[in-house]
C-alpha cells in the first residue's frame, strides 16, 4: 500500500497464488490494461508456524504440500501466465526471492529450506524453458531482514546478530540493497543474466567458521 500511494492511478489486484483461477484473472486484467508485461517480482512464501517450530522430521504431509505450493510452485504458475504477455514485448524478466537456507541447515527454517531449494531449482528450469523467448529468470538470495515472514522464525534476532558477527561487511543487508539488486536483474543492465541466484547477504555465504 505504501508503494501504491506514490503511484499515479495504480492497479491493485487481489491474488491467491494457490488459486489458478485468480492467477488467470490477474494476467487477463494486466493484458487488458497494459497489453503486455515487462517483468514479474515473485515474493510469495509461506510455511505453517507449527512446521517451523517442530523438529523437521515431524513435518506433516499437508504442511509440506502447502509450503511448496505457495513458496515454489507459485513461481511456475506466474511464469506460465506471464509468458504470452512478455513475448508480446519481445521478452521479459522474472525475479524471485530465496535464502541460504535452501543450501544449508538453519535452526527452525525446516520445510521452508526445502521449499527454497525447490524454488531455486525451478528458477533454473524456467530459465532454460523461457530463454528462447528472451525471458530471463533469476533469484536473489538476501540476508535476513526483519519482515512479517521472518517473524514466524524462532530466534530470528539471534540470526541477525550472527550475520553481523560473521558477514565480511559486519552488518545485515538493507531492503534498499535487495531492491537495487532486483532493479539490476529486471532491467537492461542485467540482460545477459539468467538462471542465476544472486547473493545479497554482505558476503555471509562465503564465510567459513
Amino acid at each position: 500500500r505504501d508503494l501504491s500511494e506514490s503511484l499515479t492511478d495504480p492497479l491493485i489486484l487481489p491474488l491467491d497464488v494457490t488459486d489458478d483461477g485468480q492467477i488467470a484473472s490477474v494476467f487477463e486484467q494486466l493484458d487488458t490494461n497494459f497489453g503486455g508485461l515487462d517483468f514479474v517480482v515473485h515474493g510469495a512464501a509461506f510455511a505453517p508456524r507449527e512446521e517451523l517450530a517442530a523438529p523437521f522430521v515431524q513435518t506433516s504431509r499437508e504442511g509440506f504440500r502447502l509450503s511448496l505450493d505457495i513458496s515454489a510452485y507459485s513461481l511456475i504458475a506466474l511464469a506460465r501466465g506471464a509468458k504470452p504477455l512478455m513475448e508480446r514485448r519481445g521478452g521479459g524478466s522474472l525475479v524471485t526471492l530465496t535464502y541460504l537456507g535452501s543450501d544449508r541447515v538453519f535452526p527452525n527454517y525446516n520445510v521452508m529450506g526445502v521449499a527454497k531449494a525447490a524454488l531455486e531449482s525451478s528458477v533454473r528450469y524456467l530459465a532454460a524453458d523461457l530463454g528462447p523467448s528472451n525471458i530471463r529468470v533469476n533469484a536473489i538470495s538476501a540476508g535476513p531482514i526483519k519482515t512479517l515472514a521472518a517473524s514466524g522464525i524462532s530466534g530470528f534476532s539471534s540470526i541477525l546478530q550472527h550475520y553481523r558477527d560473521r558477514a565480511p561487511l559486519r552488518r545485515t543487508v538493507e531492503t534498499s540493497e535487495v531492491a537495487d539488486a532486483a532493479v539490476f536483474l529486471l532491467g537492461p543492465a542485467g540482460r545477459g543474466v539468467t538462471a542465476e541466484v544472486l547473493m545479497v547477504d554482505g558476503g555471509y555465504h562465503a564465510s567459513g567458521m
